[in-house]
Formats: C-alpha cells, structure tokens, sequence
C-alpha cells in the first residue's frame, strides 16, 4: 500500500502516494487520479527508487484550478517543480507512461536543471499520431467505433461507477497484446481512473496543436525513451521520433508488447528499470 500525504506548495496543494527507498522519482500522468493502490506503471520502480505518485491537479485531493490553462504541461510542469522545491529536493528523477511521458518531456525541456534522469515510454512529441491508422484513435483505425464508445460511457453522467470501470478496462484491453494475459495483468488492485477535466482539456485545448519536436532536441537530461513495437495509441515510429530527437538518450524495444510493456514485459522491464537507475 502506497503512503498518502498532502504537500503545501506555492502553486497550491497536491496530493501524494509515497513507496520505495532511493533516488527520489516522481511518477504521473496527465490525466489520471491515484490512490493508495498505487498504479501498475509507478510500481514498477519502487524496488530501485522513492516514488512519489503525484495527483496533478483537479485530482484526488489536490488543488483545484481557477484557470483552464492550469491544466496545459507547461503549467503542469511548474506545479511538479513547486512539489519538488516543496520536498526539499535540489534534483529528481521523472518516470512517464504514455501523456505521462509526453508531460515529462516537457518538463525536462522547460526545467533542465530540475531532472536527474527521464525515462519516457508509450509517448509522442507531436499529435500526427492522432491521425496514423496504426493508432486506435485513429477514424481509419478498425478499433476506433468501440473506442469512442468507451469514452461516450466515460463522459456520460448517467453511466455508473461500475460501467466507468469496465470502459476503462475495455480501453486498456485494446491497447494490450495478448488476450490470453488479460486476467493476469489486471489481477493486481491498482488506481489511475481518468480525471475528464484534465483529458478534455488536452484533448481540445492542447492536442490541436501539440508538437514539441523542437523543445525537446535541447533536452540534455540523460533519458531512456521505450515503446511496445504493436503500441495501438501512440505507434512505435513517434517514440522512435523522440529517441532521435532527445540527445542523451537511449532506446529499449518490447518486441512483444502494445501499450503497456511495464505488463506485458515485465522481467524486461525491471533490467530496464535498473539500467535506469545507473543511467548517467
């Protein structure tokens, strides 16, 4: 069970989970709420590091926000600096899946003294994945109906908890690779239900014209990027782009996963972790 504590910042209040022993390392996602369960990609790392889970604001306990534009990654990237100065931290280390990961890339081109070491995975430094038919975002992506039809029970007011859950778990199972496994990677309790404020403000504030292609070629934080060679969201040749792109940086593939190879790879990815944290 992860340990829950509210840190008093100077951009507000912000919810917490801490577990682990180490370097400091801060895990989040962009739009996602936490809880003391954790979340399967921040358990990842508890071995090796101290995690600190962050709920971002308008999620969980932490501040609300009295601008939409609070919610954009720069902004974002200024509250994980505030929680940092707040723990008494000079540096830290950031860990992010998927906008997770696109959120850190942000916040190591606008802070660059403030990162340690970044790793990345499942992301994207432009929106053209939106368009790949590859990705099931996608209109041309044969995943694309259902999809929208998550998220249509996601956004509905009168859909209940229960039928949120089983969205959310449908979303995830179109970006895994083995059917067989589905029972096995969801048999462990763990947290990270969608905060809609958050994902409709990137989805149509920020998305339209997202690309930080340039910010991040100046990026000198020594950084690992992955990716699941079968990623359905964000197609293997964007986390490619980025590890051409990031110039400390170094790429590991799952041959074998989708979206989620902290699941699908599991023993892989704790060496990967621990390449991690010797990275220099």
């Amino acid at each position: 069970m992860w340990e829950q504590k509210l840190i008093k910042t100077e951009r507000g209040d912000f919810e917490i989970f801490e577990a682990g022993n180490g370097e400091p390392l801060c895990v989040t996602h962009l739009y996602s709420e936490f809880n003391e369960r954790g979340y399967h990609f921040a358990d990842r790392f508890v071995d090796d590091f101290k995690v600190y889970l962050v709920n971002l604001k308008e999620s969980g306990n932490s501040t609300e926000i009295k601008d939409e534009d609070e919610l954009s990654m720069s902004e974002t990237s200024k509250d994980l600096e505030a929680i940092r100065v707040a723990l008494g931290y000079d540096d830290w280390n950031f860990a992010g899946h998927s906008t997770g990961g696109m959120l850190g890339l942000v916040y190591a081109a606008n802070h660059p003294d403030s990162l340690k070491r970044l790793i990345v995975g499942g992301a994207s430094a432009t929106n053209e994945y939106m368009e790949d038919r590859d990705s099931i975002y996608s209109d041309e992506n044969p995943l694309n109906k259902s999809l929208k039809e998550v998220f249509s029970t996601l956004k509905s007011k009168g859909s209940t908890k229960e039928e949120r859950a089983q969205a959310g778990r449908e979303w995830t199972e179109m970006s895994l690779n083995d059917p067989s496994r589905f029972d096995e990677y969801f048999s462990k309790p763990s947290s990270g239900k969608v905060v809609q404020r958050r994902l409709d403000y990137y989805s149509y504030a920020e998305l339209p014209t997202y690309d930080i292609r340039e910010d991040i070629s100046r990026i000198k934080t020594p950084t690992i990027v992955f990716c699941g060679r079968y990623d359905s969201q964000c197609p293997f040749v964007y986390s490619e782009e980025i590890f051409h792109l990031v110039p400390n940086s170094t790429f590991y593939i799952y041959e074998n996963s989708n979206h989620s190879p902290h699941l699908e790879e599991l023993e892989k990815f704790r060496g990967m972790v621990k390449d991690f944290n010797h990275l220099a």
